[in-house]
């Protein structure tokens, strides 16, 4: 893989007064505001792209085994503004996943908790990202 195949972009473009679109290379849109309206704040994408990141992860490999009754990932944190500025602490993903009965839904039930382990540990590149504390770089063009 070359440094271009693994360079990833999005562009944001003011719509309105604290209204935003996210637009990817792909074509994809997300609204994003202050919160003032349904759509996502900043913090909110933060918080889905974590979810979203595990969720693949194990969904891609549980699935191999059953399809899930019900799949939901919950990310929770408290935001704060203090001395260190404005942070999320306390990042919490709950998985609540339901598979059916039966040896495919034992088998998706048992690989559940290796999965998620090495989601946290290695594969999701969001959570992984936020844990490592990578700097971010800001540049006026």
């Amino acid at each position: 893989m070359t440094d271009q195949d693994a360079r990833r972009h999005v562009s944001i473009e003011r719509t309105g007064g604290k209204r935003y679109n996210a637009t990817n290379e792909r074509g994809g849109v997300i609204a994003i505001g202050d919160g003032s309206s349904v759509a996502f704040t900043p913090v909110e994408l933060l918080l889905a792209a974590i979810a979203g990141c595990t969720a693949i992860d194990v969904d891609v490999v549980t699935t191999r085994r059953a399809e899930p009754v019900s799949f939901r990932v919950d990310t929770d944190a408290l935001k704060l503004r203090d001395g260190a500025g404005n942070h999320l602490e306390d990042i919490a993903v709950t998985f609540r996943i339901e598979f059916p009965e039966g040896d495919a839904g034992d088998s998706a039930r048992a690989i559940l908790p290796d999965i998620v382990k090495k989601s946290h540990d290695r594969l999701c590149t969001v959570s992984r990202t936020v844990e490592r504390g990578t700097p971010v770089t800001t540049v006026i063009a």
